[in-house]
């Protein structure tokens, strides 16, 4: 599962400096690897379709947002895993992935352009 422990208090970055995060799992293939790096803007366009890590009831996730309705409804791109219904919103959005990095060049790749 791509979750992780965060502590925006113990963190070093301020709360609008883009950070880092390895991907654990196989839950966001084939667009992320188990081991990739992804850079997480805090301050960046929130969208249909983008990349996001939220803080959700069972702690911080990263997934795939999907604006519909007017709800803001987290998904994995691989099957069997769980949607997750942001109940806060845009309030519940901790970051939207701009950039991913790999082991070789060609899996670099940004997102916010």
């Amino acid at each position: 599962m791509s979750a992780f422990e965060f502590d925006a208090e113990l963190s070093s970055c301020g709360a609008s400096e883009p950070f880092a995060l390895r991907v654990i799992g196989d839950d966001m293939l084939p667009e992320f690897q188990d081991g990739h790096i992804i850079v997480i803007d805090p301050g960046g366009m929130v969208r249909d379709g983008c990349f996001v890590v939220a803080d959700t009831d069972s702690g911080y996730i990263f997934r795939q947002l999907f604006i519909e309705d007017g709800r803001y409804i987290l998904r994995a791109m691989q099957p069997g895993h769980e949607e997750i219904e942001l109940g806060n919103g845009l309030k519940d959005i901790v970051g939207v992935v701009s950039q991913r990095a790999g082991r070789r060049r060609s899996e670099h790749k940004r997102y916010d352009v």
